[in-house]
């Protein structure tokens, strides 16, 4: 499993989210307190929104806590909407394709959990894609794959449209493939001025994530980055949050993924 934090607010230096705090998100990839695994050292990386329509990406296939350029970028970088996350692989190779965040179009996506029995399912995923999303597919990871069903599925015109269906056709082939592990979602995809992210799993372990308002900004994380409590409300499993930019500061809305009995949960 991975962890992941992503902000919308005020143009903001984005080091103290990474570095600063025993509780930082470099601090949680050597030692998480809310992880299945506790090092997430399998590579790490960054994306934001600047000047440019388009967002900046970093990655880096080694462990985050000890890439300097990664510490000297985010000490420069001001931005006011991104992504960091650091990797703890399911199976896939450590590679520099394989980090998150993906980028396609002005869109970023990234991801904590994973397809159950990957293998199991994988071709009849890929055969779903248009021609363009599954040429676009760089890495061999289920994460990257999901991306590409979203945007497949109308991501870039009905985010929360896509989302839905998306999750429940991945579910669906694995109950069909007889995939015997779980299909777990708490990911986050943005196109510079919204958010939208997702804590679920066909399960009762959805993996974590927790949000911080304060004034105008909001963070995303997977764990709180520090040990103030009462700043962190934990998102329930099975909701869609979506952040957007407003002229008062940013709206925040949650809302049930699937209404009880359109999405079964099955206990483990």
């Amino acid at each position: 499993m991975c962890r992941w934090i992503a902000y919308l607010g005020q143009p903001t230096y984005i080091n103290e989210f990474l570095y600063d705090g025993p509780r930082s998100l470099c601090a949680q990839a050597q030692q998480s307190h809310k992880a299945k695994l506790g090092v997430h050292g399998d590579g790490g990386g960054l994306g934001w929104y600047g000047n440019q329509e388009c967002p900046g990406l970093y990655r880096n296939p080694g462990p985050a806590w000890g890439d300097p350029n990664l510490r000297d970028l985010t000490s420069q970088i001001e931005s006011r909407l991104f992504f960091a996350h650091v990797r703890a692989s399911t199976g896939a190779p450590n590679t520099f394709v394989n980090c998150h965040p993906f980028r396609k179009s002005n869109w970023l996506f990234m991801h904590n959990g994973q397809i159950g029995d990957f293998p199991l399912v994988q071709r009849q995923l890929e055969q779903s894609l248009d021609d363009q999303n599954y040429a676009d597919i760089e890495g061999t990871t289920d994460s990257e794959l999901l991306f590409a069903l979203l945007v497949s599925n109308g991501l870039y015109e009905q985010p929360e449209k896509a989302i839905r269906q998306t999750l429940g056709e991945v579910a669906a082939i694995c109950e069909e493939k007889g995939a015997s592990s779980s299909f777990r979602a708490t990911f986050a995809v943005a196109n510079g001025d919204e958010i939208w992210a997702t804590r679920w799993s066909t399960d009762a372990y959805a993996p974590s994530l927790y949000q911080r308002v304060q004034e105008s900004n909001v963070l995303l994380a997977s764990e709180p980055l520090d040990n103030e409590t009462s700043d962190w409300q934990e998102i329930a499993p099975n909701s869609l949050v979506k952040l957007k930019r407003a002229d008062n500061g940013t709206s925040i809305d949650i809302q049930p993924l699937f209404e009880a009995g359109v999405q079964h949960v099955r206990a483990v």
